[in-house]
């Protein structure tokens, strides 16, 4: 997919607040200081597009950027920043909840995990609790340039491996680095493929159908994988 056009459109309080348009919709969540506002800059190769803070847990709105006048990227606020007063944090939560469960543009959410870092308990409730929402989602694993390919290829599939006490089919991940523009085009075709499938004009994409497992040198597993 080329990106030709991308623009800030709306910071909604609420679902209700969002566009009224029926352009489908992929919402980007994490927690706070995951590299969302970089991966999304990234991305759309519009560096400054959603601002990005030294501080985490600045993301309070949901926000919405158009992309080639044809669908839109959504910025939502990051999860579990404990800084954020209870009432801040239980605010947040309804909004995202909200967001999430009512709005029927929403195609998909990409989960964003920094890969640096086993799987932690807040990440793990958030992924149990849309696959419990029957809400499609994906993992996007941040900041792969922190470590040698081999290491982030095996970061992954440990978290990936982990889901298995409880999933039986595992979402499709990407591994990516904002930084050196990592997974990029593979991020960007999944949406494609899923917008041309939305218009009949394609088939639903497919994942890869072999299996990733841990690696002992440096390849790079710069595409989508999925466990089962």
């Amino acid at each position: 997919m080329i990106i030709k056009k991308s623009e800030f459109c709306i910071s909604a309080p609420h679902v209700q607040k969002c566009p009224v348009d029926n352009k489908p919709e992929y919402a980007f969540i994490g927690r706070s200081n995951v590299g969302k506002s970089s991966l999304i800059n990234m991305l759309c190769n519009h560096k400054g597009l959603a601002k990005t803070s030294a501080k985490p847990g600045k993301t309070l709105l949901i926000n919405h950027f158009i992309i080639n006048n044809e669908w839109y990227v959504v910025d939502l606020p990051g999860y579990g920043y404990a800084k954020n007063s209870k009432t801040v944090r239980n605010k947040l939560e309804q909004m995202i909840a909200q967001y999430i469960l009512q709005r029927k543009q929403l195609i998909n959410v990409f989960v964003l995990i920094d890969i640096r870092h086993e799987q932690q308990k807040i990440d793990r409730e958030f992924v149990d609790w849309l696959g419990e929402s029957n809400v499609p989602f994906s993992i996007i694993f941040t900041k792969a340039d922190k470590l040698t390919p081999g290491k982030a290829k095996n970061n992954a599939y440990e978290w990936m491996n982990a889901l298995k006490d409880r999933w039986e089919e595992l979402p499709p991940y990407f591994i990516t680095s904002a930084e050196k523009k990592q997974g990029r085009d593979e991020v960007l075709d999944y949406i494609e493929q899923i917008n041309r499938s939305l218009n009949g004009e394609d088939e639903p994409y497919e994942e890869n159908e072999h299996e990733a497992g841990p690696v002992t040198n440096d390849e790079t597993n710069d595409g989508t994988d999925s466990l089962s």
